[in-house]
Parts: C-alpha cells; sequence; structure tokens
C-alpha cells in the first residue's frame, strides 16, 4: 500500500510540477493563443510552488520502494534551481514577444525539463535517474530549437540532441554494466555490493554520459554552439537551472553511489576538472561573442565545481553547493543583461557592441561590472568565496595539482572577463540601444548583484559552516 504522506514528503514538488504541466496543456489546448500570456506567469508560480515544497519537506524522506530518495543536499539544489527556473520564465516573455515566438508551449517545456530536474535530484535508483534525465533532456532539445524560423536555433537543437542522444546512450550502457556486475539498480544496493571491475566500466561510461549533462571538458563540444544558437532566454535557463541540478546530481551519485570507490573515480573526477577549467578558460579568451564567450566560462566554471567533487564528500559536497549557488545566481544576472540589450538589427551578441555602456546606459554598466567582477572570482565580491571553498576544500583534500589549476584557470579567465570591463568603459560609445521591457530586466539584474553582494557579506551563512554545511550534511543521514 502506498503510503502518501512519504510520497509528499519526498516528491512533492515533482508531483505537483506534473500536474501544473498538465494542467497546462489542458487549459492551452482549449484556449490556444489566448493562453499564451498568462502561461509564462503560471508556469513562474508552478516553479515558485515547487521550490515552496522543496523548503517544506527540507530533510527529505524516501518513497516508492527506495526509487525515490530526498535529504537536504538536493533540496538544497531543488530549491535554487526552481527559484532560477521561474526567473529565467520570467525574462523568456519580451523577448519571444519580440520575435514573434511567443507561444505557452514554451512556459509548459520550462515546466516540464524542470520535473526532470527534480526526478534527477530525487533518484534513488538507475531507473529513475534515467526517466529523469531523458525528462530533461527531450524537453531541453525543444526549447533548444524553438525559433523555428531561425537557423541557428534549429542546427542548435539538432546538435544538441545528436551529442545528447550519445551521452544518454553512454549513460544507459553504464548502467546496464553497473547493474549486471551488482545485481541491482538501486543506489543504496550499488554502493553495498562495492564495485568490481565490470562495474568500474560501467561507473566511468556513466561519469561520461553525466559529464556531457553539465558540460565538462571533454565532453563540452555541443556548449558553445547551443549557446550561441539558441535563444537567449533558452540559455539563460541552460545556464543556470539545470546547470546546478546536474552537478548536484553528479556530486550525489560520487558520493553516494560509488562513495567506497574514491580512489579510482578521485583521478577521473580530477582530470575532467582540470580539463574543463583549461579548455573552457583558454577557449573563452577566442570568443568574439557575448553567448559563446559565456559558453565557454560555463565549461571552466564546471570545472571548478568538479573540483569539489574531486575532493569528496565531507570537504567538497558544502563547497559545492556554495559554489554553484553563487555561480548560476550571477550567470542568469548576466544573461538577463544580454536580454536588455537590443539594437535595431536585433539583439547585441558581439562584445564590441558593448562599447561606451558606461555613457549610454551607466546603471547597467555598473550592475553587469560587479556580476563580472564576480563571476570571475575577484575579491570582494561572492564569486571570490565560492572559488575560495573550492580551492580550500581541493587543498584539504591533498589535490594541490587541481589547486594550481584552479589558480592558473582563474588568471586565464580575467583576460576575457577585463576585455568586456574595457570595452564597456573605456570604448567609444556604439549605437544606442532600443528599449526593453526595462522593468523585469532590472529586477533580475538587481536581485543578482544584490545576491551576490549579500553573498559577499554573509558568506559565513551560506558556506562551510552554514546553509551550505547544513544541507551537504544529509548526505550523512
Amino acid at each position: 500500500m502506498l503510503d502518501v504522506n512519504a510520497i509528499l514528503i519526498t516528491v512533492a514538488p515533482e508531483l505537483w510540477l506534473a500536474s501544473a504541466g498538465l494542467i497546462g496543456v489542458l487549459v492551452g489546448a482549449i484556449l490556444g493563443d489566448r493562453f499564451n500570456g498568462v502561461s509564462y506567469k503560471f508556469g513562474a508560480l508552478a516553479l515558485f510552488g515547487a521550490a515552496a515544497l522543496a523548503a517544506m519537506h527540507f530533510a527529505g524522506g524516501e518513497a516508492f520502494n527506495g526509487l525515490v530518495r530526498t535529504n537536504s543536499f538536493v533540496n538544497f539544489a531543488k530549491v535554487v534551481s526552481f527559484v532560477l527556473a521561474g526567473v529565467a520564465l520570467l525574462v523568456s516573455e519580451g523577448f519571444l514577444k519580440r520575435h514573434e515566438i511567443s507561444r505557452y508551449e514554451y512556459a509548459l517545456l520550462v515546466i516540464f525539463a524542470s520535473l526532470g530536474m527534480g526526478i534527477i535530484l530525487s533518484a534513488a535508483d538507475l531507473m529513475t535517474l534515467y526517466m529523469g534525465i531523458e525528462t530533461l533532456s527531450l524537453s531541453s532539445y525543444v526549447l533548444a530549437a524553438f525559433h523555428r524560423d531561425s537557423a541557428r536555433s534549429s542546427e542548435a537543437g539538432l546538435k544538441y540532441f545528436v551529442l545528447g542522444a550519445l551521452a544518454s546512450g553512454m549513460l544507459l550502457y553504464g548502467a546496464s554494466l553497473v547493474y549486471g556486475f551488482t545485481g541491482t539498480t538501486s543506489f543504496a544496493g550499488i554502493a553495498e555490493a562495492g564495485i568490481s571491475t565490470g562495474a568500474m566500466f560501467g561507473m566511468v561510461l556513466m561519469i561520461v554520459g553525466l559529464a556531457f549533462k553539465i558540460s565538462a571538458a571533454p565532453m563540452h563540444v555541443w556548449t558553445p554552439d547551443v549557446y550561441e544558437g539558441a535563444p537567449t532566454p533558452v540559455v539563460a535557463f541552460f545556464a543556470s537551472a539545470p546547470k546546478m541540478a546536474s552537478t548536484v546530481v553528479f556530486a550525489n551519485i560520487m558520493f553516494t553511489v560509488f562513495a567506497d570507490a574514491i580512489s579510482q573515480w578521485q583521478l577521473i573526477i580530477s582530470i575532467i576538472a582540470g580539463l574543463s577549467m583549461i579548455i573552457g578558460s583558454l577557449g573563452a579568451l577566442l570568443q568574439n561573442n557575448i553567448k559563446r564567450l559565456l559558453g565557454y566560462s560555463s565549461i571552466a566554471n564546471v570545472g571548478y565545481a568538479l573540483v569539489a567533487v574531486a575532493a569528496g564528500q565531507q570537504l567538497g559536497a558544502p563547497a559545492l553547493l556554495t559554489f554553484s549557488t553563487i555561480y548560476v545566481v550571477t550567470s542568469l544576472g548576466l544573461f538577463a543583461g544580454v536580454l536588455a540589450m537590443r539594437r535595431r538589427g536585433g539583439m547585441v551578441e558581439n562584445i564590441s557592441e558593448l562599447g561606451g555602456l558606461v555613457r549610454t546606459k551607466p546603471i547597467l554598466a555598473v550592475m553587469l561590472s560587479i556580476l563580472i567582477f564576480s563571476i570571475a572570482g575577484l575579491p570582494p565580491f561572492g564569486g571570490f568565496f565560492g572559488k575560495f571553498e573550492v580551492l580550500r576544500a581541493g587543498l584539504d583534500a591533498g589535490l594541490l595539482p587541481l589547486a594550481i589549476l584552479v589558480v592558473i584557470a582563474s588568471v586565464i579567465s580575467l583576460g576575457y572577463y577585463l576585455k568586456l570591463i574595457k570595452i564597456m568603459w573605456f570604448d567609444e560609445a556604439t549605437e544606442r540601444f532600443e528599449t526593453v521591457e526595462v522593468a523585469v530586466m532590472a529586477t533580475v539584474i538587481a536581485t543578482a548583484v544584490v545576491a551576490g553582494l549579500v553573498f559577499m557579506i554573509f558568506i559565513s551563512e551560506l558556506g562551510t559552516g552554514g546553509w551550505a554545511s547544513f544541507a551537504a550534511a544529509g548526505l550523512q543521514r
């Protein structure tokens, strides 16, 4: 007999999102285009409601005979991911209307993608994990190609689909090997069975598949192209909510399912982290397109996050939550800044078009500068403390080479971050921007800036010894 109370404690956000998505499909079928304008608010409310439900049941629970299990570690990621997904949906409306592609299906796709995020975060079984990954992935493929009249968007969706299918195949094959050599698909059962040589091959394939989902090198090749080609609000969503959820899922699997095999996977994760930091930083130096630059930047930042994963559960889990939270909030603010800039020829994408921004839009220039300094990891901004937590976790775990790479990659990244600052503050002013939805964009950008300043001042409340440590302690329960 189903324990309704346990189900609600464990997966209430996912049930809420599934219900909201199905209701949205029904209402959209009845009202048609009349539902378009309302759908964004409907979707945002559904996502904020899911975040509230995750916060209400923060300690988590277990349901469906162990197929799903939550704790404070994954619920922390749920709250952050759902809130960011809701905000990303709100900033999408103006862009989609201007390009005449505003349809209620967009909001529903974001809801179902967020449902997938919730499922993978709640997964306690390989079957549940794969179901969640496919729910998230299929929605993401359609979102990437949502602007059907744009060749770039269609190309981005196709590339994402083809490479994503390959990564999903690797993940599924790896999971089948792990099942074959352990005799179970349960996370707890796999951990108890231990990792044999055969299961280790499966673990490596699963790492490859999961690395693709978080755009870690060398499985990163889709990221710059998808970031450049997909509609900007879609990229804002990709760079924030799924990034947070997927990174935490990656860590959760390594910390719980393969905890006893850390001596085997620590080197693999370290290599992926090092490659991601270097390839992401060097790749961004060559970019003139803002979205491609931020795509390579995301690869480098995934590398920083994986340093925390390589450091192990005790040292790395709090550092991962601290760094990832600061990064995804800042990233969403930066993309909102990109959405706030439009010229007669279309959206601003080339970094040279930011020339003299401080003279044409001084408040926007100041706020974007703060976000850039934060994501670059410069003190005393919030991003610095996120990187510091990762660096400290790496050093405490004895990963000195990785810690050195963190510093080197951070120095390299100053080359493209400071280039943006130089263009905005010292280059000649270019053509003025057209008016966009100032209220929504300004609110999101300002909120990201304020959040960064709050993280800077109250980092002890978020980082080691604060909420991140409290949430990470859920892995031990």
